[in-house]
């Protein structure tokens, strides 16, 4: 069996788990994928009684099979040791007929310090003596704090965030500007987020760029396009269903399905990976809001970014251009990169492309796809707080909608929702939803809120109010080239 990675548009490409993480996206534009996933089966029965820790190496083991058992350990030992504020890491909590995972125990609130407090140890063990790189990141409010957080003051590493003016919440706003860090820069784009995710991309494969940069630079990324922010994102699914064997709620062996908000389709996409690798999932529901191009690709087989764009209340969702569904095109087609490559090219000329009956009926085998208007949002998080005393935030309540839009097809298998983010990330909405009266300060409500409802706020939430701000660049979405180069040359050239 190949223990390579290749690239979704090009099989004849073949590089290991370390090289595809340093990379972080293939020189043709494709994404790093494992060939052959559904080989590396995992024997449920042996997780039975270990920890997150353990169950963590065991799926990085199989997936990462460049990396040492030291190396593997230790990257996990340096990621989860003290940075998440419960020892479980992602906690499963009963709610009603469902079950929560609780993605939102990390350092910054939201499912991405998962993955991001696990891809900057990994890129430690790939990086040479002459090695530095320059980590780019697009986020949609959640992927730059948390990413910033696990590169912050590293060694022969820089990261420089991009997300859309005006287009994330208030607080994800704050713990962007205030991040402190030697190696940090962020910046607002004049913009969206498909057009900071899509320029760079554009960056990545600027070949010209690269020269320039010269040959001890290289850069990469820290969104889920990186095989290494993916992967630790595999280990809570196999964990969480160990959970509820653990408290008696299912048999082991017994199916369960996984409800998921996505925007960049990466989290369910793991969850994909984890029942490719031999988890008992029956049925993977993905929650989108009214940005909805899955939901109707799932309807039609055609995929069309051509849409107008929605600011909604669930902002990290608000994203036309998902890049990991490339990835489940790759599976999904039988491995066929041809066929994937022209799809995407498809998608880069006129923005819309269709895959065919037999693509698209392997693809409703696994998932189901719903969306959420901004209004049932609200209702959403009005209804399960009033009758479970549960509170979500705005994207979660998107997958609560879609979810039981599904089980009203009369498919009564286990259900675990994915917590994608702590309600305090976006507390005017929240509040709103469960309050007669909203303040207009957004730390005032914060406040109440926690008075209302007796739920604490996490410490990074309650403390960043106070910090300074650091960072207010913005520019135009078309200077982002000229601004890596600069930060490029400040971080690795001006300081040597």
């Amino acid at each position: 069996m190949n223990n390579n990675y290749t690239s979704t548009r090009d099989k004849n490409i073949s590089i290991s788990a370390k090289n595809a993480i340093k990379k972080g996206f293939a020189d043709d534009g494709g994404l790093f994928v494992y060939p052959e996933l559904s080989q590396l089966k995992i024997d449920i029965n042996k997780l039975n009684n270990l920890n997150y820790q353990q169950i963590a190496e065991i799926v990085l083991e199989k997936l990462l099979p460049d990396f040492s058992i030291e190396e593997i350990k230790n990257s996990i030992d340096q990621a989860y040791s003290i940075s998440f504020d419960t020892t479980d890491i992602t906690p499963v909590v009963n709610v009603d007929n469902f079950h929560v995972l609780e993605l939102f125990h990390g350092p910054t609130s939201a499912f991405k310090d998962v993955g991001l407090q696990m891809l900057p140890q990994l890129m430690k063990h790939v990086l040479d003596e002459d090695n530095k790189v320059m980590i780019l990141t697009a986020t949609s409010g959640d992927t730059g704090k948390a990413a910033l957080e696990g590169f912050k003051n590293l060694e022969k590493m820089s990261i420089t965030v991009f997300y859309p003016h005006n287009g994330v919440s208030k607080i994800q706003k704050l713990q962007m500007q205030t991040t402190n860090g030697e190696n940090t820069e962020i910046t607002a784009i004049e913009g969206n987020f498909d057009d900071a995710q899509s320029n760079v991309k554009k960056i990545f494969n600027d070949q010209e760029l690269k020269k320039e940069l010269g040959p001890k630079v290289s850069l990469s990324s820290a969104n889920s396009i990186n095989i290494g922010r993916l992967i630790p994102q595999v280990v809570y699914y196999f964990d969480s269903y160990m959970q509820l064997v653990k408290n008696g709620s299912i048999n082991i062996g017994e199916k369960v399905n996984f409800t998921v908000p996505t925007g960049n389709f990466g989290d369910v996409l793991a969850g994909f990976y984890a029942k490719q690798m031999g988890l008992p999932v029956n049925k993977f529901v993905v929650a989108s809001n009214e940005n909805n191009v899955l939901t109707k690709f799932f309807q039609s087989g055609v995929y069309d970014r051509n849409m107008p764009f929605f600011q909604t209340v669930a902002p990290s969702m608000d994203i036309q251009i998902s890049s990991n569904f490339e990835r489940l095109l790759y599976y999904k087609s039988g491995e066929d990169t041809g066929y994937v490559k022209g799809l995407m090219d498809e998608l880069e000329s006129s923005g819309r492309y269709q895959v065919s009956d037999e693509v698209l009926a392997s693809i409703k085998e696994d998932f189901f796809c719903g969306f959420s208007t901004d209004d049932e949002i609200e209702d959403s998080i009005s209804e399960v707080y009033k009758k479970d005393n549960y509170l979500m935030d705005p994207h979660t309540a998107v997958g609560y909608k879609v979810m039981r839009d599904y089980q009203k097809t009369g498919d009564d298998t286990p259900m675990i929702l994915l917590s994608t983010a702590s309600p305090y990330k976006f507390v005017r909405v929240v509040a709103k939803s469960i309050l007669d009266d909203v303040p207009e300060d957004d730390f005032e409500v914060m406040q109440k809120l926690n008075k209302v409802t007796n739920i604490a706020i996490p410490k990074n939430l309650a403390n960043v109010w106070n910090l300074p701000i650091l960072h207010d660049d913005v520019i135009e979405k078309d200077q982002m080239r000229d601004y890596v180069k600069s930060k490029v040359e400040e971080e690795f050239y001006d300081k040597d």
